[in-house]
């Protein structure tokens, strides 16, 4: 993580969960949402002036405190409205031996045509072992699916992010 940190902006967090990701995770609940998609989990999270900003040093320091966790999860809100606070903290929590697993109302195809004129958004994505993309479809809602609301959401793990990547 270079020495230049980008503030974020962050709803909550959770220390342990293990509903949000394979394994025992720390959760970050980013702040500010785009979707607003009906019957939403997190709809306090949508406000993009709500929740408080957090250094990501901290958030760093706290997650690296907990020998227990196997990785990190971005939820939200929408954590690639603010990617590059997001992929400083993927960095560093890689670098510690975590996974990194994030959650987004875009289809990865939204983000790899967003990422051609944010740079932000394809260091987030590069930084991704698994992401679970789709807005949450409320017709579609399943509750037996492993880590998913909807029956439209797909896992894509870190192979098929970076060959979606490849026209960027």
């Amino acid at each position: 993580m270079s020495n230049t940190t980008s503030p974020l902006r962050i709803h909550s967090s959770v220390a342990e969960s293990i509903v949000d990701g394979p394994g025992i995770r720390s959760v970050i609940f980013t702040q500010g949402c785009p979707h607003h998609c009906p019957g939403c989990h997190n709809p306090q999270t949508h406000d993009f002036a709500g929740g408080s900003l957090v250094d990501t040093q901290a958030i760093v320091a706290e997650i690296l405190t907990n020998p227990l966790l196997t990785g990190v999860t971005f939820s939200g809100g929408e954590p690639f409205c603010q990617p590059a606070p997001l992929a400083e903290i993927a960095r560093a929590v890689h670098t510690a031996g975590l996974d990194v697993v994030a959650y987004t109302g875009y289809t990865l195809e939204q983000l790899v045509a967003m990422a051609e004129t944010d740079p932000a958004i394809c260091d987030l994505l590069l930084e991704i072992d698994l992401l679970i993309d789709g807005p949450f479809i409320l017709a579609e809602r399943d509750l037996t699916l492993q880590f998913r609301g909807s029956r439209n959401q797909r896992f894509l793990d870190r192979s098929e992010i970076h060959q979606a990547m490849t026209t960027i």
